[in-house]
């Protein structure tokens, strides 16, 4: 009788114990929790590989493993540089309008039972981590074919450290353009006008390869690229979707308008091509779904389908006409077309995204305007937005241009390595042994 009296009395404890128990339970939601992590290993595999697939096969044969080594190893670096103060400056508790302090640095205070919202803020920081590897990954582009390895990862992690995570904190992290109620739902600016900014300045500054403009600089492999871009398509579904950081009907439609911007981008390119030349091309599709995916990344959260049809196809038309602009008629070589895809793509959406919030556009609107703000007021905090954030990146950007060239004594490669090729210059390997 003592032992069955002893059991019963533990078993009316635990049941005492049971509605705490749920109640500390119900503040994490699994389903917001599972779709985050789902999305966060899509974001990564835009990065690794995808991104890294498009990049490779657009170069030529003798830099291909350069291209691959490149992202690959500003994915490895980010991430460090991710947990030592990059989380903390970009959504830590602000100590100002401008960045987050160090006060998570190492991750302080982030354990398993530490939440964002109703997800673990573990599965929060992680997610906005692959954020902060792409951008830099996207900036590869500019450069190819010329830069010392050396030069290439000492920009890439100092760039992450004063652009990205700054206007990370400034749009996401509590700052002051998401203060002024900025509409940049999954990284217009904060993504793609940075990586394009910074892409420009840095062709610019760093001067066009040897033979530019030549046939001997076309894609090597474009299957290799219609791989990667296949991936980065998939991918943005993590992107785009995951930023309603839940799995509602906000990451219902953001997915869903992704996919049709990715579409109608790809097709005005394709149509463009057609008139233009007679036939469209298989580079040109696969650029033009990168711009539809670009242009409706900051309006993914407050456009419908009509809406993205639109986004979709002024991303596409704009981003095809910058980016002859720019080859032919300014003769930049922004190798992989970084600032006329991504840059002037992160550009339109944003302000478009200021325009279509608006419920006054009919079956093109999307879910209304802040209270008190009106479509001009709205139109003007976004391009408060774009040149803030392009302004900043561009003047950091020639900062540190000079800054590593002087660390590295030069940020080209010589012209013998050029010639020769990355491959071998910086790794002493070649990516294809036949």
């Amino acid at each position: 009788m003592p032992r069955i009296r002893t059991i019963s009395s533990l078993l009316a404890a635990l049941f005492l114990l049971l509605p705490s128990m749920a109640s500390a339970q119900d503040e994490l939601n699994g389903a917001n929790t599972a779709w985050i992590l789902t999305s966060t290993a899509l974001v990564l595999f835009m990065t690794l590989p995808g991104l890294s697939l498009f990049y490779a096969g657009l170069v030529r044969t003798k830099n291909v493993l350069s291209v691959l080594m490149q992202c690959f190893s500003i994915a490895v670096a980010i991430s460090i540089l991710w947990l030592l103060v990059g989380y903390s400056i970009a959504f830590g508790p602000s100590e100002s309008a401008w960045w987050g302090g160090l006060s998570k640095a190492l991750f302080a205070g982030v354990d398993i039972n530490a939440l964002s919202g109703d997800i673990p803020e573990t599965v929060f920081a992680a997610f906005q981590m692959t954020f902060a590897i792409i951008t830099p990954a996207l900036i590869v582009g500019a450069f190819v074919e010329r830069i010392k390895f050396s030069a290439m990862l000492l920009f890439s992690v100092l760039w992450t450290l004063v652009v990205y995570f700054p206007v990370a904190n400034w749009v996401w992290g509590g700052g002051w353009l998401g203060q002024m109620g900025l509409i940049d739902f999954a990284g217009g600016t904060v993504v793609h006008v940075t990586a394009g900014v910074g892409a420009l300045v840095f062709a610019l500054m760093l001067g066009r390869r040897k033979d530019f403009g030549t046939s001997s600089t076309l894609p090597h492999n474009l299957t290799m690229s219609f791989t990667g871009a296949a991936m980065l398509w998939v991918g943005w579904f993590g992107f785009n979707a995951g930023s309603a950081l839940a799995a509602n009907g906000a990451a219902g439609m953001a997915l869903l308008v992704t996919h049709i911007s990715a579409a109608v981008g790809a097709s005005s390119w394709m149509a463009i091509e057609w008139i233009k030349h007679g036939k469209p091309s298989g580079l040109g599709a696969i650029t033009g779904m990168v711009a539809g995916l670009a242009t409706i990344t900051p309006a993914s959260g407050s456009v419908g389908p009509a809406g993205a049809l639109l986004v979709g196809l002024t991303g596409g038309v704009v981003c095809y006409f910058a980016t002859t602009y720019m080859k032919q008629t300014l003769r930049i070589d922004d190798s992989l077309d970084v600032f006329p895809v991504h840059g002037v793509g992160g550009i339109v959406g944003t302000f478009l995204a200021g325009i279509l919030v608006s419920g006054n556009l009919g079956i093109f609107s999307g879910n209304g305007l802040a209270e008190g703000a009106t479509i001009g007021s709205q139109v003007m905090v976004q391009i408060t937005g774009i040149l803030a954030t392009g302004v900043y990146t561009a003047i950091l950007t020639f900062i540190l241009f000079k800054l590593v060239g002087a660390i590295t004594s030069g940020v080209r490669v010589s012209s013998e390595a050029e010639q020769q090729g990355l491959d071998i210059s910086d790794h002493d390997e070649k990516g294809y042994s036949m």
